[in-house]
């Protein structure tokens, strides 16, 4: 069995993701420093880069499962859902300008939102009660983005690195859970007319419900659960497609309408509302 990470090996990694985000240059792998394999190590990572930029006055939002599509799993030669933490300056409005400057290597997919009117704290959450516990549906687009370098991740790397999280584009229009067939949702995601990724519902651990069910078992044992208000993202539709220049996505989600993301560079104007 190999050697546990140290307390210094677990600092150097967080303080080597710091600087990546901070330099905008992505690191080498952080599995060098705690091993390929020990998650335990790697949500230690990730709760201190966490801690500071709370530190810094960065407000928690919610939090977002990764690694749930087959077709995403397979994109990275992971095989097991992670889960980060979203922070306030993460969540953005639908059509919102976003700086392609602010991202390393960013990349999107899209996902079906959760707001919780109840907290969910348990080590044996349901799909019950995670129905029971929701307010509310929203369409995503989440925009994620490695610190580490050529996006050359395992386990380890994405879960120290707040599971490859960038930000998230929320739609405004909000759905209540029954009202959608959350297993046979199709999505599509267009780029300039094109239709880049599609996907299903399904494809999510079988329906986003259980997603979110395995994130509040997983975040109550390690002392983080999911509370009232929180904002969950529960997981990729579909396969995630690389965000190469300005432009606008949208993904269409059955049953929960449309929702946008608008990348620009700098001071450059948004595009114009329409056909993306």
């Amino acid at each position: 069995m190999a050697a546990r990470a140290t307390e210094a090996q677990i600092a150097e990694a967080a303080a080597r993701l710091r600087q990546a985000a901070a330099s905008g240059v992505p690191c080498a792998p952080v599995r060098k420093l705690i091993g390929g394999w020990d998650q335990d190590a790697a949500y230690a990572v990730q709760r201190a880069v966490l801690d500071g930029r709370l530190a810094d006055g960065a407000r928690r939002a919610g939090h977002k499962i990764g690694l749930t599509s087959p077709a995403v799993q397979r994109q990275f030669g992971v095989y097991a859902p992670d889960y980060g933490v979203l922070l306030d300056s993460m969540v953005h409005t639908d059509r919102e300008p976003l700086d392609l400057g602010r991202f390393l290597q960013p990349r999107i997919e899209a996902e079906v939102a959760f707001v919780l009117g109840k907290d969910l704290d348990g080590p044996s959450v349901t799909a019950a009660e995670v129905i029971a516990a929701t307010d509310f549906l929203l369409p995503a687009l989440e925009i994620a983005d490695s610190r580490i370098a050529g996006w050359d991740i395992r386990i380890t790397d994405t879960v120290a690195d707040n599971a490859s999280s960038g930000a998230v584009v929320l739609g405004t229009t909000p759905r209540p859970l029954a009202a959608v067939d959350l297993p046979g949702l199709g999505m599509a995601l267009d780029h300039r007319g094109e239709t880049l990724s599609t996907g299903s519902g399904a494809a999510c651990l079988g329906t986003p419900v259980a997603a979110v069910a395995w994130l509040a078992r997983e975040a109550a044992r390690r002392g983080d659960p999911l509370r009232a208000g929180d904002l969950v993202l529960s997981g990729a539709l579909g396969p995630m497609v690389p965000v190469t220049g300005p432009g606008v996505f949208r993904a269409r989600l059955d049953g929960l309408g449309e929702v946008h993301a608008d990348f620009v560079r700098g001071d450059a104007p948004a595009a114009e509302s329409g056909t993306p």
